[in-house]
This record gives structure tokens, sequence and C-alpha cells, in this order.
């Protein structure tokens, strides 16, 4: 099976199965010297644990990381200065092992097939399949991409590089705030991770309500990137936003991504939406941000700007008609524990694949400077 490798000069090689004894990865490409804060990648992963909003799935796992590779202790006398580990420019192995699964909730899934899932698929490209939460299609698996993305997120942090995102809508329920007049450290203390506060009781208010009809209900994310400079990006088919855009598109539910003004910009003349250069403190910059931070598949050291659609999950805590392998009709009971809106625990997800792309072209620009 292809498909698990991500990035260049920063990659990320991920393993393991939703039902598995664990999953993992290892990082390669990190350079030697950071002094990487492994509490830090923790508290991280603890964002996107199952059990960490009282709005997601009842599945609980503890998601505590184990590096087994490519850091050692600031001192030859092994102390920790406080959880701190200097990376080795080794691959970075870690793991991050399953302690509550269920599989035998899903039984009755061995012969048939979830609608919106990728059970059929599955089974048709590869003649078999983990019918146990989806194997390692199951967002279980995105673990792994924000214990790595937490590793790129303290090497873009050396460089002065931030990465925001927060829940910008929810079925109808749209957050319609500047993100400049927003407090982007509020966004964890909220449930459903908005960082405005009438907002966030309507989008719960929301979800709660679609929960007790065993539904289920999609959203959007919204996410800001500070700090960039100018020049990330390769020309042709690996501009910046193709790759974030691929990286995005890689998260599970995901459906739709747009940098800047994105569908909007249908409607505008080009006299409207071309972002004019202006004279700024330390160099020339725009004076408005349509493009979203990239021009031309290059940072020009705006504000990078994008926004993520999810779909509403699939899993529905009430009966669904599918077929099982024979085509015959079959009624799917609605059990298991999902998250009846992804949102609130796919924010720090897509701050990790974008911390993933800009860690990997970041060393891919000072590559090219040599």
């Amino acid at each position: 099976m292809a498909g698990s490798i991500f990035g260049h000069a920063f990659r990320l090689v991920g393993f393991g199965e939703s039902h598995g004894p664990a999953i993992g990865g290892v990082v390669e490409g990190c350079p030697a010297g950071l002094a990487l804060d492994v509490a830090a990648v923790q508290a991280e992963l603890d964002r996107r644990r199952p059990g960490s909003t009282p709005l997601g799935t009842a599945r609980s796992e503890s998601d505590t990381v184990e590096f087994l590779s490519g850091l050692i202790a600031p001192d030859a006398q092994g102390a920790t200065d406080n959880g701190r580990r200097i990376t080795l420019g080794t691959p970075i192995g870690f793991v991050i092992r399953n302690s509550d699964a269920k599989s035998g909730d899903y039984d009755h899934l061995k012969d048939t097939y979830r609608p919106g899932h990728a059970d059929l698929t599955w089974e048709r490209k590869f003649g078999v399949r983990d019918h146990r939460g989806g194997g390692r299609s199951s967002a279980r698996e995105t673990a792994v991409r924000v214990a790595a993305g937490a590793i790129a997120r303290q090497l873009l942090a050396a460089s002065g590089i931030s990465v925001n995102a927060w829940v910008s809508q929810v079925g109808d329920v749209v957050l319609d705030v500047p993100y400049t007049d927003l407090d982007l450290n509020a966004v964890q203390s909220s449930a459903v991770r908005c960082p405005d506060p009438g907002t966030a009781e309507r989008m719960t208010a929301l979800i709660e309500q679609v929960r007790s009809e065993g539904d289920t209900i999609g959203g959007r994310i919204s996410a800001v990137v500070r700090g960039v400079p100018p020049g990330l990006g390769e020309p042709v088919f690996d501009k910046l936003h193709a790759d974030l855009g691929k990286a995005l598109f890689s998260i599970n539910a995901v459906k739709g991504v747009q940098f800047g003004s994105g569908f909007a910009a249908i409607t505008l003349r080009g006299s409207q939406h071309n972002d004019a250069f202006v004279g700024k403190a330390g160099g020339i910059g725009t004076r408005t941000n349509r493009s979203g931070g990239i021009q031309g598949g290059i940072s020009n050291g705006e504000d990078i700007l994008f926004d993520v659609a999810f779909k509403p999950v699939s899993t529905l805590m009430r009966d669904q008609p599918s077929v099982d392998r024979e085509g015959r009709p079959v009624i799917l009971e609605g059990k298991g524990r999902h998250d009846p809106c992804v949102v609130p625990r796919a924010v720090p997800v897509v701050e990790a694949m974008a911390c993933l792309v800009l860690a990997d072209h970041l060393l891919r620009q000072r590559l090219s400077r040599l």
C-alpha cells in the first residue's frame, strides 16, 4: 500500500490501524540541534484525542506519545531540562498505543458496507479490508499527523512562524468576525473550538441538537499562518498552496479548501480583486490580502489565510439502508462511538498538516539558497 509517506525535505512516514496495538510514525529531515519540548508535543495530541471535548466521541484514549529514536537528553547526565530533548538529525520514531479499541462494535460490518465510508472502495482496491473502524482509513491515524506536526511547529517557531486554526462554521451557524479581531488564544477553552463566545454557544446548541437526533453535521475550519517569509513554495507543480491543498484534502471528511478570497473571487472584477503593492516597514507588502498570502504559488510575506470544509460524519446513530457483499439490501443499525461533528477535534489536525507543509518548504528554501 502506497500513500503513507508525506513531504520531501521534512518527511513523515506513518503506520498503524485504528484497532491495532498502536499507531505511529517516523519523521525524517528534522535538523539536528532543535530543542524539542516533548510536553508541547503531548499537549497537541491532548487537543485532538478522543474525549478532549464533550461534543466528541465517547472513545477514551490517552494518546500518550512514546519517542523511540532521534532525540537525546541535553547533557550526558541524562537531565531532562523540563522535558526537552535535542534532535540528533536522525529519524525520529514514535508510537501511540491504542488502549480503548472495542473491535466487537464492528462485527456487524464484516459483510456490509457503511454509507459514506471507504469500505467498498478499499475492498475493491485491495481485495481485503479491516472492518474494525475502517483500519487505516480511520481518522484515528490523524493522531500521528498531529505528533509529527507538533515537531514541525517547533521548527517553524524557531523562525518566527505560527499557525492558528479555529472553527468558523457549524451547519448554518457562521462566525462573522475578522480574524484580526479574534482572541485565538481562546480557541482551546471553547468546547467547539470557536473563539467567539456567542457564536460558540450557538454552535454547541446545534451540535447537541443534531446528536440528540442521532444525526451528524458538517462545518468549516479557518486558519491563519503568520510570520512566513517571502519565497516559500516551488513554481509549477509544488506551489505552496497546491501542497497545502493536498495536505488538507488528505484529512478525513474534507470536501473543500480555499485560500484568501477563494470562491468569492468569482464575483469580483480584476480591478477589485488585485492586491495593490505598498511600502511597509521592512520592505514591500500588499494593501489587501485577497490572495491569502500566496502569489504564483510562492509566499509573499503576508498572512496566509485558508478555510477547510468538512462534511457531516458518515456514521449515524440511526439505522441506514445499505447492501451486503452479494448486493442484497440490509439495514445497518446505528451504534458505536463517533463524533456528531468532526470540526472541533479536527482543528489541531488542520494546524498539523499546515505545519508539516511549511516546515518542508522552509527547509527546501534553505537548501535552494546554499
